[in-house]
């Protein structure tokens, strides 16, 4: 798998969404750029998307096996903040839902990342742990 091309790919797809959510919808380039999002993230899909299942089925397995695996792009945040060193940071409460019985009465949700390619465990609103990284 090129993990640098599928960080790269995910990383134009965060800067698209983030760009998006700076719109207003009547605003007239709202929709082209949405269908731009739709199409890389079906790109997304296309070539990395049998790669990433698998690594999600390993986390699910691991930390939430109670939750079905969805398709990579819905662990996509709705919004980074990039930093000046390009770390790419999501906010605690983001992310897609799961559940842990390893953190009862918490909100436990599961995001992709990019630089590097990982995914990120977001527990309640205040602890972030990396799950699984790239190599």
């Amino acid at each position: 798998m090129e993990i640098v091309a599928m960080d790269n790919a995910l990383q134009e797809i965060i800067a698209k969404r983030n760009l998006l959510q700076k719109l207003d919808y009547n605003n007239p380039k709202y929709d082209d750029l949405e269908e731009e999002l739709h199409d890389m993230e079906d790109d997304f899909q296309d070539n990395y998307g049998e790669y990433l299942e698998k690594v999600l089925q390993q986390v699910h397995d691991q930390h939430c096996p109670d939750t079905d695996v969805l398709h990579p792009i819905a662990y996509i945040a709705k919004a980074y903040t990039v930093s000046s060193n390009n770390e790419f940071i999501l906010d605690s409460s983001d992310g897609l839902y799961v559940e842990m019985d390893k953190y009862p009465g918490k909100e436990t949700k599961l995001a992709l990342a990019p630089n590097p390619m990982r995914v990120i465990l977001n527990i309640g609103e205040e602890k972030q742990e990396v799950i699984w990284s790239a190599k």
